[in-house]
């Protein structure tokens, strides 16, 4: 399934190549989405990660407004020192507590960011947020299309690396121990363990890979409001997360290209009603399909006969 699903997604803009900015925000959302799939690994759903996307994006337009044609890569590098300072100082406070109260302790900081974002109009623009320009490309200027083209790729290939780095990390000791926290964080506290830096380590992860996704956002837009770090992106994330299915990391990225195709299309199809197909839509996956697109799949292929070379020798 991952070579095919990469594949896919690589081949469709060349095919419609209008189609890229659609999947670089599901890229971008993806990344977030990760983040989120590493704390649920503990059993710690957070309901207010969409606070490093925003100050991610805002960094990128931060700098783009005092470095004219700064670099693609110093943005992307930027955000993610930026939301990972965060999420280390925001995460001394959240991982002390667990189940509910730490969803809504990371919904209350993201509500203060997000408060902050649309009342200091003189410096953030208010609501109207600020233009971020489309910076270089390795030093490059290129045109808007062939920015586009450049930026989706890119984001394909941190995609796939994020998914490679969070599969590694989640089957490591760390990763392990994430579980631990999960099943029996007493059991790992008598270890020797402390399950708050376990989490702490964790929720840093998921604050980088969650700033990267905004960085990619701003840049792809051009423009960052305070609507990233409102509480309904918040829960976008979550739900996507459960959408692809919590228990895989491809899941991100499955449940992000979905989510995203399904409401392009439904918002230009019925445009007024585009909501409640939305809504029908995810409802039938979450009633048929309980461990997300990526468990349907599962389930289809152990139901679809193999050919037979893959079949066990007849004795």
């Amino acid at each position: 399934m991952p070579a095919v699903l990469v594949l896919v997604v690589a081949v469709l803009p060349l095919a419609v190549p209008w189609l890229k900015i659609v999947l670089t925000v599901a890229l971008a959302k993806g990344l977030a989405v990760l983040g989120v799939v590493v704390l649920l690994r503990a059993g710690q759903v957070s309901f207010g990660h969409a606070m490093f996307f925003a100050a991610s994006a805002y960094s990128a337009a931060f700098l783009m407004r005092g470095f004219a044609g700064a670099d693609l890569v110093v943005l992307l590098l930027a955000g993610m020192i930026c939301s990972g300072m965060m999420g280390a100082i925001i995460g001394l406070f959240v991982v002390r507590y667990r189940y509910i109260f730490f969803g809504m302790l990371n919904l209350a900081f993201s509500m203060v960011l997000y408060a902050l974002l649309e009342k200091m109009f003189h410096i953030t623009g208010g609501s109207d947020g600020m233009v971020v320009g489309r910076p270089t490309y390795l030093g490059l200027e290129l045109a808007r299309t062939s920015f586009e083209t450049a930026l989706f790729y890119t984001s394909l290939g941190l995609a796939g690396a994020a998914c490679w780095f969070v599969h590694r990390f989640l089957r490591s000791p760390l990763g392990e121990a994430l579980s631990a926290i999960r099943t029996n964080e007493t059991r790992l506290e008598y270890l020797g363990i402390s399950a708050r830096w376990i989490l702490l380590i964790a929720y840093v992860l998921s604050a980088v890979l969650a700033g990267l996704g905004g960085s990619i956002i701003a840049v792809n837009q051009g423009v960052v409001t305070p609507d990233l770090g409102y509480w309904i992106r918040s829960g976008e994330f979550v739900f996507i997360a459960i959408l692809g299915g919590s228990g895989h990391v491809l899941g991100a990225f499955a449940g992000a290209l979905v989510y995203e195709l399904v409401r392009f299309y439904a918002a230009a199809m019925a445009a007024d009603v585009w909501q409640m197909i939305l809504g029908f839509v995810l409802l039938g996956i979450i009633l048929f399909a309980s461990r997300g697109i990526v468990g349907l799949y599962r389930d289809l292929a152990a139901i679809t006969p193999r050919p037979r070379s893959y079949r066990e020798p007849v004795r």
